[in-house]
């Protein structure tokens, strides 16, 4: 029963992703069919938590091989399904808070079971989604709750990379650092509900603080030395902590941003640049746990690895110095990296699951 479910949720999952782009285009001024009316203002929450808590939850709840951890990844798809749609008043925000719960509820259970640093960390990153999530269900404007989705992104990312990092024996002092960037970074989050421009500023601070950590202290500075995978992966990695740092710089330096194109830069140097940056360092992975089969490595997920960051460099550029129609065509190019590499992904699985039967 669970090994079935998998399959259509990650289907439902890449068709959130899908609808986010597509909405997300439509957004930047592509004159685009928006298909539903409700579709363009769903951007932001269906690429955060309908495609991107989909598959982190799923993820969770195949590692715990619990039925009920798949209410979680479950509630976030249906949400975000109602959400496109434009039905059920506000019970598709209510479904992706149920399952912003859940995957609390998950990290709980795997925080009994090993409570480290890292698993503390992973769990404080559901525990800021579904805080987030409540204030969202209140009414709160979506520039105010953006931060924290942010967090919910940055924390579990973080917890996953020291999980790792453990492998080079950290001295307390690099231990005592990290806690510090989260610190920081949770401070801030607690400081914006009360000073909105403060506690963003703040928050800036502390993502740069963990992004400098991480370039200083994650393996990947160690596998990028190797080849293949192991070293296109570190590339990855590598790369989307540069783009925490930008964004974190954007923050510290404009603060609370309401709208705009310097508020578009910090969004997606954050989701786009750092979070699938980790994404493509990490579907290798994702995808042969969630459908059962391993992943061919193959030299062109550097194509558009190479895509994904020049496009958005130029998207970041345009956005800071004005210029809308570099931007527009960015934006596309962003768009057409996210679906080459996941397309190719699938199918590399595929064929990785032929070859494994032969």
């Amino acid at each position: 029963m669970l090994n079935r479910l998998r399959y259509p949720l990650l289907l439902l999952s890449l068709l959130l992703l899908l609808a986010a782009i597509w909405a997300g285009l439509v957004r930047m001024g592509w004159r685009w069919p928006a298909i539903l009316p409700t579709l363009p203002l769903s951007h932001g929450p269906l690429m955060v938590s309908g495609f991107l808590g989909t598959l982190i939850g799923l993820e969770r709840a195949i590692a715990i091989r619990a039925r009920w951890a798949y209410l979680g990844p479950s509630a976030t798809a249906l949400g975000a399904v109602l959400l496109i749609f434009g039905i059920g008043g506000s019970l598709g925000a209510v479904l992706i808070t149920l399952g912003s719960l859940v995957l609390l509820l998950v990290f709980i259970f795997i925080l009994r079971q090993h409570l480290v640093l890292y698993t503390i960390t992973m769990t404080l990153g559901a525990l800021v989604w579904l805080v987030g999530n409540l204030f969202w269900l209140s009414g709160w404007p979506v520039h105010r709750v953006v931060l924290w989705w942010a967090g919910f992104l940055i924390l579990t990312i973080a917890g996953e990379r020291l999980e790792l990092a453990r492998l080079l024996s950290l001295s307390r002092a690099k231990n005592a650092a990290f806690v510090g960037s989260i610190a920081i970074f949770l401070t801030g989050l607690v400081i914006s509900m009360l000073n909105f421009d403060l506690g963003t500023r703040l928050a800036g601070l502390g993502m740069v603080s963990m992004a400098v950590w991480l370039l200083r202290n994650d393996i990947a500075r160690h596998t990028i030395k190797k080849t293949a995978l192991p070293r296109y992966s570190a590339i990855c990695l590598l790369s989307g902590y540069v783009w925490l740092v930008v964004g974190g710089l954007i923050s510290l330096g404009f603060g609370g941003m309401v709208a705009g194109m310097r508020y578009d830069a910090f969004l997606h140097a954050i989701f786009l640049g750092f979070v699938f940056s980790m994404l493509f360092a990490h579907a290798p992975i994702i995808f042969p746990a969630v459908l059962g089969g391993p992943v061919l490595y193959s030299p062109f997920f550097y194509v558009f690895l190479i895509l994904l960051q020049v496009s958005l460099l130029g998207r970041l550029v345009a956005d800071l110095a004005g210029f809308w129609q570099i931007r527009m065509w960015s934006g596309l190019l962003n768009g057409v990296a996210l679906i080459l590499f996941i397309g190719s992904m699938l199918v590399l699985v595929v064929r990785g699951r032929i070859v494994k039967q032969t």
